[in-house]
């Protein structure tokens, strides 16, 4: 399936329905009234996430979208039906924003329903109008209109982790072997073009969403690359894992990449900081993980580990996801890691 993370649509709620004007014409009663009934209320735009989405592809071939109206008043007091709400369905993590202004009016991050435009009000009968003075009303109200709007909806993917690095840093591998995603694996540069979320079962009891985000390069924050399309899918994911190529084949030190990508985190943030929505990156807690070991000999691989440690505390995990050596041990870190951010909010 396409992913499709932003769009613009229109939206309509339904127009009131118009009240009546009518008369009661009965066989032997005398000076009949009025008998109009009122229109029905026009259907409202509600809006509600979907755990069965992750695109929002199903509103690209449509770019209007109207709640039905209110049907109008009867004779002999009927009211009309009020118009059928239009419910649009759409991902946890959905951003709604006004097209003009820009302005989040609503962030759907849980199993969440509103109602983001009421129908209109239905139009009053001539009977509603009947009084002392006035005993054979002819009028009557038209329905109140429908409101509208012009949004552009936004999707935040939402992760427990993400896992960030250069791109053919393994990123697509790791995550098809901790979870059942099966994104697109290959040796050369944006082999993932589109964002992969994977769930990782522990146990019966403990699982996490795990977001295999499209590889970084310097400048990202200004859009090169894949650039700031799927930065900003990684604002609400709870821990990074920051996965470097250890194998040399890359062309690329491992202390050089584990800066260039940091360095674009906070870019990122300096960019796009106070904008609503905005949750930010660089101070994110990262997991450090050496990837392809399998590559290197272990006095090679500990060469690495000595020259990264020369130039911080960090003292990151080791592991290869082609042949799973130490996937399990990082899990558990994983694991631990969330268990301990969830019970400091507790």
């Amino acid at each position: 399936m396409k992913f499709v993370d932003e769009l613009e649509i229109k939206v309509v709620s339904g127009h009131g329905g118009t009240g009546w004007v009518s008369f009661r014409r009965e066989a032997m009663v005398a000076r009949g009234g009025p008998d109009g009934g009122d229109g029905g209320k026009g259907g409202d735009i509600i809006f509600q996430t979907s755990p069965n989405s992750n695109t929002l592809i199903d509103f690209r071939d449509r770019k209007t979208y109207s709640a039905e109206n209110g049907h109008p008043g009867a004779k002999q007091n009927r009211s009309g039906a009020d118009g059928q709400p239009l419910v649009l369905k759409v991902p946890r993590g959905t951003l709604i924003k006004l097209k003009e202004s820009q302005q989040v009016i609503a962030d759907l991050t849980d199993h969440q329903e509103i109602v983001l435009l009421k129908g209109g009000r239905g139009g009053k009968g001539n009977t509603f109008f009947k009084n002392s003075v006035n005993q054979a009303p002819e009028n009557a109200q038209p329905g109140e209109e429908g409101q509208e709007l012009e949004l552009i909806l936004e999707l935040k993917l939402i992760a427990d982790v993400g896992i960030i690095g250069f791109p053919n840093a393994g990123k697509s591998t790791l995550i098809s072997r901790i979870s059942a995603a099966k994104p697109k694996i290959a040796d050369y540069p944006f082999t993932t073009l589109t964002p992969q979320l994977g769930v990782v079962r522990m146990d019966d009891e403990t699982s996490f969403v795990v977001a295999d985000i499209p590889g970084l390069i310097p400048g990202a924050h200004l859009g090169v690359g894949l650039g700031i399309q799927f930065l900003k899918h990684i604002e609400r994911t709870r821990v990074f894992v920051h996965l470097i190529d250890v194998s040399g084949m890359s062309g690329q030190d491992p202390w050089d990449s584990y800066q260039e990508i940091n360095h674009e985190l906070k870019m990122y943030d300096e960019t796009y900081q106070g904008k609503e929505g905005f949750h930010p990156l660089s101070s994110r807690q990262q997991i450090v993980v050496f990837n392809k070991i399998e590559t290197l000999s272990s006095e090679d691989l500990e060469k690495v580990q000595n020259k990264f440690a020369q130039k911080t505390e960090i003292q990151p995990m080791s592991i290869s996801a082609v042949t799973g050596k130490n996937l399990k041990e990082l899990l558990f870190v994983l694991k631990n890691k969330l268990s301990a951010e969830a019970n400091q909010k507790a």
